[in-house]
């Protein structure tokens, strides 16, 4: 609580980093690797993890991805790869090594070996109302990555209705603290403020977020996500020394989606895992949301968004619920965008019942239509080194 309440300095935040850290195990690796990964805050639609892992193992780049579940409204990175048939998430520090060498990149849960401070940590800020503090914040998700022994980081800091922080100053403070920490314990980082007042891309559930990451593997997708994919994806190619400026690790990224290699190492890590992506993937049925009467959109309640997906079975009410991989949404209509009465804003990917009558009622009010255009604001706002 006195941290909550006063915060601590950036030598402080590090030490107790550095601490949490040497609780558990961490990664070794054998010298000469280049180690790197992402970190997101967490956003409606982000699925950058599925398509950067093999996009920067193609590169030489050794990526041992730690993900998590989801968290409140937001999904989870394990929850979306579940729902490749057979994918594995919870593989030993053993097969993470194994994979990550061989494949080149790997995406699973954390192990119990792993920071084992911080799920005690986090237990009690739960039940003291201290989660939103940026020094407890910071070491919590500083100290996971920098247990999979990095040599660079890249954060991508989320701001707006649809992500934990919603204002442009309290990202900024979160991705100041962290790179921070992360440049004290000798690791390369850098973050990027960006916008999550709108869904990334236009699918959000599991399933329909693994098929539009492989889109866009296969040089298609929504460019709102392909930007920032690749612009993440440079951040850490640049930082490694793969490449000496943004513009030619961006051309190589392209070269790779474009050339079907990017794709190929997506599958190799799949099957690596257990996982089979020639088993088609269950989708629900459709339910369309149409504009009540014509104008702008306005304004996205994104984190209601989110909601809608947990209640139609795509998230946790509570841990032990089980996920339906089926079930989400693809947003048809973007901030800005004008409208015309009866038009369909949003299509639902729903199970039969009175959840999707919930789910529809709660997109109508979290899509605000106006009679004036909003102002329009990047997807990356800043850059923080």
């Amino acid at each position: 609580m006195a941290v909550y309440l006063r915060g601590m300095t950036d030598e402080e935040t590090a030490v107790l980093t550095e601490a949490m850290l040497a609780s558990g195990a961490t990664l070794a690796w054998p010298q000469g690797l280049q180690v790197v990964d992402k970190h997101s805050t967490g956003g409606i639609g982000d699925k950058t993890s599925l398509i950067l892992a093999p996009l920067l193992a193609c590169c030489d780049l050794t990526v041992p991805m730690i993900s998590g579940r989801g968290l409140g409204a937001t999904g989870g990175t394990l929850d979306k790869l579940e729902a490749i048939p057979g994918f594995r998430t919870n593989l030993s520090l053993d097969e993470i090594r194994a994979v990550a060498s061989s494949v080149g990149c790997v995406i699973t849960g954390a192990t119990a070996d792993l920071v084992p401070a911080d799920r005690k940590l986090y237990a009690l800020r739960d039940v003291t109302a201290t989660v939103a503090s940026i020094p407890l914040i910071t070491a919590s998700i500083m100290s996971k990555k920098l247990a999979e022994g990095l040599d660079a980081l890249v954060l991508d800091v989320k701001f707006g209705s649809g992500a934990f922080m919603k204002t442009v100053d309290d990202a900024r403070r979160l991705a100041q603290s962290m790179v921070a920490v992360g440049k004290r314990m000798g690791v390369k980082t850098t973050a990027l403020l960006t916008d999550m007042n709108q869904p990334l891309g236009r699918m959000a559930g599991n399933g329909v977020e693994v098929d539009e990451s492989i889109e866009v593997l296969q040089g298609a997708g929504p460019a709102d996500l392909v930007e920032l994919t690749l612009e993440l994806g440079a951040e850490l190619l640049t930082a490694a020394g793969t490449f000496a400026t943004r513009e030619a690790a961006l051309a190589e990224q392209r070269a790779l989606v474009a050339d079907g290699r990017a794709l190929a190492k997506f599958r190799e890590m799949v099957e690596a895992q257990g996982g089979d992506l020639d088993v088609p993937r269950a989708r629900a049925g459709e339910v369309l949301v149409s504009a009540a009467h014509a104008g702008y959109i306005a304004a996205i309640d994104t984190e209601a968004l989110g909601w809608a997906v947990i209640e139609l079975g795509g998230g946790r009410k509570v841990l032990s619920d089980k996920i339906d991989p089926a079930v989400g949404f693809e947003i048809l209509a973007r901030l800005g965008q004008k409208v015309d009465a009866g038009e369909p804003i949003l299509r639902l990917f729903a199970q039969p019942g009175s959840a999707a009558h919930t789910a529809a009622a709660v997109v109508r009010k979290a899509i605000k239509i106006s009679d004036a255009s909003p102002q329009a604001h990047p997807l990356i706002l800043e850059r923080i080194v």
